[in-house]
């Protein structure tokens, strides 16, 4: 091949990747335009921006944050925010969220009405800046695991983290901690973070969360079970601080 043709090709890839990068970059401006046309989403950015500069700035960290990683668990009504400027460092704990209102039990969900909380790991799929329940962030939920797992016909769906503090299998917040939230999550995503990951679990599964989950659910073999799963990337993270990729086997179970 000539070194005339050898260039024209990296001519026509680089302005391949020129344009889908412009391209990425007006579908961005969109979403921020489209956001903030809602008085919602620019009151609460204009309440809570900067306090929230302030208390990453107090925990060492970049703001707008570059990585955000949220865990949540059902036995304690807990939401963490971690946080890391990079790739190569390791996550730190930000700041512990309340959930306020809870349903269902400990245990997956695995049919529509069900009315429980998801159990596994997922990510915020969408913003929503008009919900009923003030301001909204969808999970991906029913991901992989979940469609081979539940339900075939009938998975559920429509799992929110939401302000309004009532649920029927969402994560609810305060309208007051939903504002300062969605403007934290929308401000990571604005700044590349297209997969917000939202890992949800039964509870810790440290010696007093273990104890409570065997003591509780003891004759419950399908839940000991998923919860062994699930419990390989929560040591993973306890060990590490960082994530490994969402990975799925062929029975729906995840890989680390």
């Amino acid at each position: 091949m000539s070194s005339n043709i050898i260039k024209s090709l990296w001519i026509i890839i680089l302005a391949s990747c020129l344009s889908f990068h412009a391209q990425g970059q007006d579908d961005m401006q969109t979403f921020r335009n489209f956001q903030f046309s809602f008085t919602r989403v620019s009151n609460a950015w204009m309440s809570y921006n900067d306090t929230l500069a302030k208390l990453f700035k107090s925990k060492g960290l970049q703001y707008p944050a570059k990585d955000i990683y949220i865990r949540s668990f059902k036995a304690s009504n807990d939401m963490e925010l971690w946080a890391r400027d990079n790739d190569t460092e390791e996550y730190r704990l930000v700041k512990n969220y309340r959930i306020c209102a809870l349903s269902g039990i400990m245990g997956p969900k695995r049919i529509e009405g069900d009315r429980q909380v998801p159990e596994g790991l997922y990510f915020i799929d969408d913003f929503n800046p008009k919900s009923e329940f003030y301001l909204s962030m969808l999970l991906n939920y029913p991901n992989y695991s979940d469609m081979l797992l539940g339900n075939k016909q009938k998975p559920g769906g429509d799992i929110y983290i939401h302000g309004g503090c009532v649920t029927v299998g969402c994560m609810p917040l305060t309208d007051q901690v939903i504002q300062e939230f969605y403007v934290l999550c929308l401000n990571a995503k604005l700044n590349g973070l297209n997969y917000i990951p939202v890992h949800i679990f039964p509870a810790r599964f440290n010696r007093a969360g273990l104890n409570y989950l065997g003591r509780s659910y003891r004759d419950d073999i399908e839940k000991q079970k998923f919860w062994v799963n699930l419990k390989a990337s929560y040591d993973y993270f306890e060990k590490n601080h960082k994530l490994l990729p969402v990975m799925y086997n062929k029975e729906g179970k995840y890989v680390n």
